[in-house]
Order: C-alpha cells, then sequence, then structure tokens
C-alpha cells in the first residue's frame, strides 16, 4: 500500500485539506463503499501494479481523507487520481452500488482548479482542450497528415518502429515530460485524408418506407474528421431502418473531454450548447456513435442539476440519448434485409459503453443479427485498452502497457475485422496493433451493418 506523505506535503502546499466546499466529492456516495474488494480486479493501474491507493477502493479512501483534512491536495494524492482511467469498470463490479462517476469527477474537478501543476503540464493540458473539441481548429491540426498522405507517404508517427520499453517499479513511476507526451500523440495520428476532414453527413435524411422514428445524430469532434464512414453508416443504417435522420449542421462538442478531465464548467458550457441545438432539431431519439459523448450525454441531467435555467431541459434531452445500437435494438423488428459477410470478429467493449452506460448485449445483438458473422470471445474482455479520453497521451507509458496487453489478447482470438463502439478506441487499438506488426481492419458495428444491408465487404 502506497502512503501519502501528508504531513511534510501538505504543509509544503498550504493545504489543510485536499477539498473546498464548490461540489467537492459527495460523503454519502463515499459512504456507500464498504471496501470489499470486488472492485479490484477489474481496475486497470491495480491489475498492472497492484496497488491499493491505485484502486478504486484506494481512491475512494484518499477521498475520504481529502475531505477530512488528513491529507492535502499534494503531489502523492493528484498522482492517484492522474492515473485512473475513469473507465467504471469498478461500478459494473461494485455489489454495493458505488456511483463512482460523480466521485472521480468531482475529484478531479477539484484537482483542476485548485492543483498547482507544472508549467509543461499546463501547457500541454491546454493545447488538447483548445485543439479538441472544436472541428475547425482540429482540422486545421490534421491538414498535414492530410498532406502527406496526399503525397504518397502515408503517415506512421513511431507505429512501425521498435519501442525500448523500460520497465518501473510502481512506486518510482514518474510525470510525463512534453517531449513523451507528443511522440505518445504522433503514435496515435490518425490515417487521414482531404476527403475525410471535409465530409460532412446531410443535414436531413428521409427514411427509407414509411416513417418510423425522427432520430437526431451526434457527429462529434474526432469522429467526423477522423472517422466520417461511421456517421455515414449511422445515417444509412437509421434511414434503411425507416427513421428520418437529423444532423444539425451547428452543433459542437458535447463536452465528453471536459467533463472526464475534471474541467467542469467547459463541460457545462459544452452541454448547455448542445441541449440548445438538439431540442430545435425536434427529434425523437439522439443517436451517439461515440461511446464517451454517449455516456456524457446521459448525464446531462446530472451535470447541470444546479442550474435553474437548464436542469429541466437538460433531463430532457438526456433521455432521448441512445447509443447507436440501442436504436437498432428498439427498431425491432428490423427492416432492411442483412446480407452475409463471412468474418471472424473481435469485438471491443468501449469502458464508456459497458461499464458507464450499461450497454453490452446491442452491439453484439447487432453483430449477431449479420449471417456470416462469428463473433469471438476476448480473454479479459472487462479491462480498459487505456485510450479513455486524453489519457493515453497525457499518460502515454500506462496507456501502451494496456494497449499492448489488449492487443494480446485480440491477436490470441485470430480475428479478421476488430469491431469498437469509440473512436478512441480505435486509435489506441491502431496503434497497439501497429506494435505488435498487425494490421487488423478495425471498424465500428455500424460500418459493419451498413456494409452487410449494402450487400458489400
Amino acid at each position: 500500500m502506497t502512503h501519502l506523505r501528508s504531513a511534510e506535503e501538505a504543509a509544503s502546499f498550504g493545504a489543510q485539506a485536499a477539498f473546498d466546499s464548490d461540489h467537492a466529492p459527495d460523503p454519502a456516495l463515499i459512504d456507500t463503499c464498504v471496501h470489499c474488494g470486488f472492485c479490484l480486479p477489474t481496475c486497470p493501474t491495480y491489475v498492472l501494479w497492484g496497488e491499493e491507493m491505485d484502486s478504486p477502493r484506494g481512491r475512494i479512501y484518499l477521498m475520504k481523507a481529502g475531505l477530512e483534512g488528513r491529507t492535502g491536495m499534494t503531489p502523492s494524492f493528484v498522482k492517484h487520481f492522474d492515473a485512473c482511467l475513469g473507465c467504471m469498470a469498478c461500478v459494473t463490479a461494485c455489489p454495493s452500488g458505488v456511483q463512482y462517476a460523480p466521485l472521480i469527477e468531482a475529484t478531479r474537478g477539484q484537482i483542476e482548479r485548485r492543483y498547482p501543476r507544472s508549467f509543461g503540464d499546463r501547457l500541454f493540458r491546454s493545447a488538447i482542450f483548445a485543439l479538441f473539441p472544436y472541428p475547425r481548429r482540429l482540422r486545421v491540426a490534421l491538414a498535414p497528415l492530410a498532406l502527406i498522405r496526399s503525397v504518397g507517404r502515408p503517415f506512421q508517427g513511431r507505429r512501425g518502429e521498435p519501442e525500448r520499453v523500460t520497465l518501473q517499479a510502481p512506486g518510482a513511476r514518474r510525470r510525463h515530460g512534453l517531449a513523451q507526451r507528443l511522440r505518445a500523440m504522433l503514435s496515435l495520428a490518425p490515417d487521414v485524408t482531404w476527403r475525410s476532414l471535409f465530409a460532412a453527413v446531410p443535414e436531413r435524411t428521409p427514411a427509407v418506407g414509411a416513417r418510423r422514428l425522427t432520430v437526431g445524430l451526434l457527429t462529434g469532434c474526432v469522429q467526423r474528421l477522423v472517422f466520417p464512414r461511421v456517421n455515414e453508416a449511422t445515417v444509412n443504417v437509421m434511414a434503411a431502418e425507416g427513421c428520418d435522420v437529423v444532423a444539425p449542421a451547428d452543433q459542437g462538442c458535447c463536452g465528453a473531454l471536459a467533463l472526464h478531465a475534471g474541467r467542469l464548467d467547459d463541460a457545462r458550457a459544452f452541454a448547455r450548447r448542445t441541449v440548445e441545438i438538439f431540442e430545435r432539431a425536434g427529434v425523437e431519439r439522439i443517436a451517439v456513435n461515440a461511446a464517451g459523448c454517449g455516456s456524457s450525454m446521459k448525464e446531462y441531467g446530472s451535470l447541470l442539476a444546479d442550474d435553474p435555467a437548464w436542469a429541466d431541459r437538460a433531463r430532457a434531452v438526456a433521455a432521448r440519448v441512445r447509443d447507436v445500437s440501442e436504436i437498432v435494438s428498439e427498431l425491432d423488428p428490423p427492416r432492411a434485409p442483412r446480407h452475409p459477410l463471412a468474418l471472424r470478429v473481435a469485438y471491443h467493449d468501449a469502458c464508456h459503453l459497458a461499464h458507464a452506460q450499461g450497454v453490452r448485449q446491442p452491439p453484439r445483438d447487432l453483430l449477431r443479427s449479420i449471417p456470416g458473422i462469428e463473433l469471438l470471445p476476448l480473454a479479459d474482455q472487462d479491462i480498459c485498452c487505456g485510450s479513455a479520453g486524453i489519457y493515453n497521451l497525457v499518460e502515454p507509458e500506462t496507456a501502451r502497457e494496456l494497449g499492448d496487453r489488449k492487443a494480446g489478447f485480440i491477436d490470441a482470438a485470430q480475428p479478421d475485422l476488430i469491431a469498437t463502439a469509440n473512436p478512441g478506441c480505435m486509435l489506441q487499438l491502431a496503434a497497439a496493433a501497429a506494435r505488435k506488426g498487425h494490421a487488423w481492419p478495425i471498424r465500428h458495428p455500424i460500418e459493419i451493418l451498413d456494409a452487410s444491408i449494402r450487400g458489400s465487404h
């Protein structure tokens, strides 16, 4: 077990308690944890390091200590929360119903407001949040990659190079320098094209045949630029199944990255804008094809609960949010015929779909509805691949280790194709596969269904 040097560190930081009264972790939620330990084997960092304070149970203990003034907002304290992937596997495993999501979000909110990070750390995180949630800015940043690809040199970053790995004892884990984080970002760089950067789905697509439902589509930030084919497939499938599809052109970021990183004011601002956009759209459901985005949008009621002008509106919009696989499941019996696809598919559960949203069966049912698909079991399915929002950028060593671990399990299954429902997972798995010398196709389940409906591969 790791112990905080509370007295020394708290004194040096001038801290009496880790938290102030502004949206601190809820003591009632903390007290639901009975410290049974069922969460331990499901926690990625505990699986890697075996450290109590890098488990959900240990982190909840630290939250309690912070509330009671037994530790300050010290480097040791912050390190354990920075190491958390926020994957919510502990929520699935917990027999006591501990709500870990609001606890870690509140803790990270306190850290982001009150902890004095180093200049390099602040600079890197600020750059991420000045870029990724803004598609126009991100398009400009990705343009050089498209240019390189257009002249016949696909950008590989460091994916094709063997990486030198230095093993460290858990207690020796160090803060990541700017150069190391930039290398990690390059290793995850997507294979974008000019078409992908400027692709757009129609603002309104009519249903094929009689209308069954009017569905709004969240086009996303990274999704629309890096994986536009996922949005195109979503529109195709929804329309083929009898849905009018509305994709508001003026939509922006849903706030997921900011929420999961503790930038709560930013998350609330993005949420208000998204609520307003989809209120005007007049849709019955909101289809989301990125697991982290869907998880955050379903939380809008809680996120804006303290805002009288927005609380009810946020809850109403959140109640319409569904993962696209949930909508496919709802549209039963299916209208569009499925053509056979002879494929061995390894389905990877995106954490914010399986654990945070509790959506496990609908993506599998979607895939099994396609004749010829063989769905392969994966070992340690519940352990995160290491993507986790911005985690693979700010904690690159741990993310790489988890990615390589996941790729090893996928390799053992010998699939023709990997399916997963989150853009971050797709990039993370592609980088891990490349390090193992594989080039598995990685597709969203909705893309595979679209190919089956269209009768193509």
